[in-house]
């Protein structure tokens, strides 16, 4: 059974995987994560999706790096 990136619960533990998807679940999962300031970008979906393994806890603390916020 594949993993709903729409309703599926979400932690830092998730696995990113070929399926993922940039949801509405994922938004929330991030914004909650990195505060209101959060937003996805080209670059940073780029590199969501290039194929090195990572979970949603790597997501974050790239996305925290990359606007110098301390993890």
């Amino acid at each position: 059974m594949a993993f709903d990136w729409h309703s599926d619960p979400l932690s830092r533990n998730t696995p990113v995987t070929q399926d993922y998807r940039n949801t509405q679940n994922v938004r929330r999962f991030m914004t909650g994560q990195c505060g209101p300031a959060f937003k996805f970008d080209r670059d940073f979906m780029a590199w969501i999706r290039n194929d090195t393994r990572k979970t949603l806890g790597d997501v974050v603390d790239e996305w925290q790096r990359r606007h110098g916020h301390k993890a």
